[in-house]
């Protein structure tokens, strides 16, 4: 746990997302929690392997585990019969993101799917007894203006306090790579701006800085021990999508998952995140006390 200095340190939250999806993934964060510095997880509860993920997370009283809400491309908690417009016959969500969001906006009806969908994840993650340390979403989807407000709104009743803002300093970046490509934090900027607003007027917190963005899917040990490296001061959060192997449902075909296993167990990235300057945690850990 932080100290009461912990103001004067560098925080540190370093989060697996996707926990549940699969078999590969839940046996990668109870690796990268045990043998290396993942100190936080995102689960999808109606992932395949959510039940079995529930149970590792017991096994491992330390792990912070939040809620990712799937709204798109992935599993649903809902049934085609009760949220025709947003899950298909097979119980998958929509992937056509542009149009849904548009759809969102403009369709009550789908807006009332979308937060039926929403109230049956929380409810489901109340439903396994774990405390619930942060939410954010798939494919950072509560970027949506509708989607964040009935996400916060309906996560108020759950205890939600802590929420991811993707906003990825560029700075560190290029430090870290000069030259390497553009990040596209800039296409979400506006609206995690709008979203960081929202979270400061009703009293829920975010990370200062958010890293996983440019390379999603491609964080490999040097990536991670050099951004441990040259963190910010304040709190930041480096987000994951370790597994053991990739080719499960639902994962995506160029991500590095054993990679980014790798680099959370690597020697180099243990000796960063365990220098003097920096305190390791959840949000939990991390929340502003009154």
């Amino acid at each position: 746990m932080p100290s009461s200095g912990r103001n004067a340190l560098k925080r540190l939250i370093v989060t697996a997302d996707d926990f549940g999806l699969a078999l590969e993934v839940n046996e990668a964060v109870e690796t990268a929690h045990t043998s290396g510095v993942l100190s936080a997880a995102s689960l999808m509860v109606a992932g395949p392997a959510a039940a079995d993920a529930v149970a590792r997370a017991r096994r491992m009283p330390r792990l912070r585990v939040g809620l990712h809400l799937a709204l798109v491309d992935g599993p649903a908690q809902l049934t085609r019969r009760d949220a025709p417009d947003l899950v298909d016959g097979d119980g998958r969500l929509r992937t056509d993101l542009a149009r849904f969001g548009w759809e969102i906006a403009v369709r009550p009806a789908v807006r009332r799917q979308v937060r039926a969908e929403i109230e049956a994840q929380f409810k489901a993650f109340r439903a396994t007894g774990l405390p619930l340390d942060h939410v954010n979403a798939h494919k950072h989807y509560h970027l949506h203006p509708v989607i964040a407000q009935e996400m916060l709104s309906i996560g108020r009743a759950y205890g939600v306090k802590g929420v991811r803002v993707p906003i990825e300093p560029s700075r560190v970046l290029a430090a870290v790579e000069p030259g390497g490509k553009p990040s596209p934090a800039w296409i979400m900027a506006p609206w995690a701006i709008l979203l960081a607003r929202k979270l400061r007027r009703i009293g829920m917190w975010s990370p200062d800085a958010v890293f996983g963005l440019t390379w999603s899917g491609q964080m490999t040990t040097a990536r991670v021990a050099a951004l441990i490296n040259r963190l910010p001061v304040g709190c930041s959060e480096i987000y994951m999508h370790p597994a053991v192997r990739g080719g499960f449902p639902f994962s995506a075909p160029d991500y590095l998952y054993a990679d980014e296993l790798a680099a959370l167990t690597a020697a180099e990235t243990a000796v960063a995140a365990r220098s003097g300057d920096i305190v390791l945690g959840g949000y939990a850990d991390f929340l502003p006390t009154a």
